[in-house]
């Protein structure tokens, strides 16, 4: 039976941590990559349903800075994944009406790879439907550390008064400018925790996690976690009488 939402309070900007996907493929007796080709897969149906459930922005942790450590054969078919993605992404992209995004320090990843990403980024900057942002090579502390090195030259450049600089001015320099900050955090395979993920931005986010492993997230996964979001109380550090 369909989970009904109708009703429902539903979230601005949605972030998800995208876990599991190695774990689903060795339960099935198969490489961890065809778990990563799965959940990309998914990632590509979910963009639609939330956009058709009426989120507005979406942000997905595809790859941190910290998953070079993987294996050399995990991280290479990881890389070919993005390829193929990112070759893909524009036509389906436009057809969607979707404005992507890629977040995260680009300057580790190949050449090939950035010229995708730019090209995307600059075709779909213009469409009005869903703002969907893909972390890759993305830390939450290198982030923060990026950011304050651009303020640090803004102030020996002599642009910004130190005694100017407030949250607004590291906001802005974050990957995430101009994004309201996630409303919902979705992490699958019932890990509980959020791995250097949006660390500044999910301060006042509420947290739900799910069982499955990504490549078994469905619709109908995304309306649990919506439903449990409406039943939070957010007092964003105040009291409701």
């Amino acid at each position: 039976m369909s989970i009904d939402i109708t009703g429902c309070n539903i979230p601005q900007h949605v972030a998800i941590i995208l876990d599991g996907n190695g774990r689903w493929a060795k339960a099935k007796g198969m490489p961890r990559s065809y778990g990563h080709i799965q959940g990309a897969k998914v990632v590509e149906d979910i963009c639609e349903k939330a956009s058709n459930l009426g989120i507005k922005y979406l942000t997905v942790y595809a790859f941190s800075t910290e998953n070079w450590n993987r294996s050399k054969d995990e991280v290479g078919a990881l890389m070919k994944l993005l390829r193929n993605y990112m070759k893909n992404s524009i036509k389906r992209s436009m057809d969607a009406n979707m404005y992507v995004r890629i977040i995260g320090d680009k300057s580790r990843l190949d050449e090939d790879i950035v010229k995708s990403m730019n090209e995307l980024e600059e075709a779909t900057k213009n469409n009005t439907g869903l703002h969907f942002q893909i972390a890759i090579n993305y830390g939450g502390r290198d982030e923060i550390r990026r950011a304050v090195c651009k303020i640090a030259k803004q102030v020996q450049q002599g642009e910004l008064d130190p005694d100017d600089i407030s949250e607004s001015t590291l906001g802005d320099c974050l990957d995430t400018a101009n994004l309201p900050d996630p409303d919902l955090l979705i992490r699958t395979c019932n890990e509980q925790r959020i791995s250097n993920f949006l660390l500044w931005q999910l301060a006042y986010t509420e947290f739900y996690f799910a069982d499955v492993a990504w490549p078994d997230f469905n619709e109908e996964e995304l309306k649990k976690a919506i439903v449990a979001y409406n039943h939070r109380d957010r007092k964003y550090g105040g009291i409701k009488e």
